[in-house]
């Protein structure tokens, strides 16, 4: 009575269930590859000799993770698994389904595994919306062999997905459609629907640039159309673009786009391009990124690749973090942009970021070494009893404001930590260190003498 209750919980879940035959079926799925082959986009995880295709061929799963885009495949893989393998197969969206339903059902292919000696293979979907101690469920199960782990995830699963977890399956990485896939879909569709001539080439790749690589998308968007067009009339240009709505951008600020969005800024402006940057920036804003996140990044900038080849770098990024929070969106785009171009142009450096990187790792190395005794505080007569500040060189009191004397701990060698460019305002700062240089080495001459 237990497994039939189970049984009846599983087939409820299952996303690929058949029961119910709708009339009005999507286009996407009227359409939607039967086989390995059919799937567009994707030869690197499909094509015969990969590990992918063995297993279908062998029926002989292992754990693994489909990590890409939307649209491009994951669900579909999936299904082709459930339609052509011996083994049981379970399927649950993490969006729709509560780790407490997926738990009964892995005890249940615990139960299997025990008196048939078959594993169940169990597709997630969406598998990173269950967090990290949901995930922690499925470790048992799979270490026991009663589930084979078959995930899918539009997000980075090296964020998204625990490391025990991630440690016992393979990721498998699905790309975004190109615009040649996603033509074949289409013209596929249009065969399909026998509507071959109702669009021109000009709607096709309007179709295709608004579907930004997901051929889910494209299909919805052709069936939209078609659905909202007069039958047996040739659509236009202009009416395609009156029918869809405005695309929405593809960004996510929380997940992998954001990073490789702000990546690209960043590289943007390190390497001078302020057409690229401004290009990111508004990427960015448009899609509605916090302005106060950039503008963090901006100021890191400021003093991670522009340094002190020019100091007023630092300033303008202040600057514009207080318009930011003086203004607001949208009125702030102009100072973030009048940012990005001046940080682009800027002479670059790195010395001061190399400098304090080289600097902390001699510290974390050597924290045990004290304070020389002449540079250390002395507040009390204890402490002045105890030597502190002794002999220490008051620099002003000098002819030339600068009295040498060794301020790194007595066991650590002195060190050139800091290296000035040859650009922008370091040329400057050189030539102070030069001075410096050459004062230290007479007074050292003159103590010797």
């Amino acid at each position: 009575m237990k497994n039939m209750e189970n049984k009846k919980i599983s087939d409820q879940l299952s996303l690929f269930e058949k029961k119910l035959k709708p009339t009005s079926v999507p286009l996407a799925e009227k359409i939607r590859p039967q086989k390995l082959e059919e799937i567009r986009g994707q030869d690197d995880i499909i094509k015969p000799g990969t590990q992918l295709h063995r297993m279908l061929i062998s029926d002989n799963y292992s754990s693994f993770i489909m990590w890409g885009p939307p649209g491009s495949g994951k669900t579909t893989i999936a299904r082709i698994i459930k339609d052509t393998t011996r083994h049981r197969f379970l399927s649950f969206s993490a969006v729709l389904s509560s780790i407490k339903d997926v738990k009964t059902v892995m005890k249940e292919a615990k139960y299997n595994l025990e008196t048939t000696n078959r594993c169940t293979l169990l597709f997630i979907d969406e598998i990173h919306r269950f967090n990290k101690s949901q995930q922690d469920a499925f470790l048992p199960y799979l270490e026991s062999g009663a589930i084979v782990l078959i995930g899918a995830t539009t997000e980075n699963p090296s964020f998204e997905v625990i490391p025990a977890l991630l440690s016992r399956c393979q990721v498998l990485v699905l790309h975004r459609l190109t615009e040649n896939d996603l033509k074949a879909i289409v013209l596929r569709a249009l065969k399909f629907l026998q509507k071959e001539k109702e669009l021109d080439n000009k709607v096709i790749d309007f179709l295709i640039d608004q579907s930004q690589g997901d051929g889910r998308r494209v299909l919805n968007f052709l069936e939209g159309l078609l659905n909202n067009s007069t039958p047996g009339k040739k659509i236009t240009l202009s009416e395609a673009s009156a029918i869809l709505s405005k695309k929405a951008m593809l960004y996510d600020k929380n997940r992998e786009e954001h990073y490789n969005v702000i990546s690209a800024l960043h590289k943007s402006l390190r390497g001078s391009d302020p057409q690229a940057g401004l290009y990111w920036l508004a990427r960015m804003l448009e899609a509605g990124e916090d302005p106060l996140y950039i503008t963090r990044r901006l100021v890191r900038f400021a003093s991670e690749d522009v340094g002190l080849a020019d100091p007023n770098a630092l300033l303008q990024a202040i600057a514009t973090k207080e318009a930011v929070h003086f203004l607001g969106m949208p009125e702030a785009n102009t100072a973030l942009a009048q940012l990005v171009i001046y940080l682009a142009t800027a002479p670059k450096s790195n010395r001061c970021y190399q400098a304090y990187k080289n600097a902390s790792k001699d510290a974390r190395e050597t924290s045990h070494q004290s304070v020389p005794l002449q540079i250390r505080n002395a507040p009390t007569k204890l402490m002045e009893g105890l030597d502190y500040g002794k002999d220490y060189q008051y620099d002003h009191d000098s002819e030339l404001a600068y009295s040498y004397q060794k301020y790194f701990p007595d066991q650590l060698p002195e060190k050139d930590y800091y290296q000035p460019s040859r650009f922008g305002f370091e040329k400057e700062i050189q030539k102070r260190l030069t001075w410096w240089k050459k004062l230290k080495h007479e007074q050292q001459k003159n103590k010797k003498q």
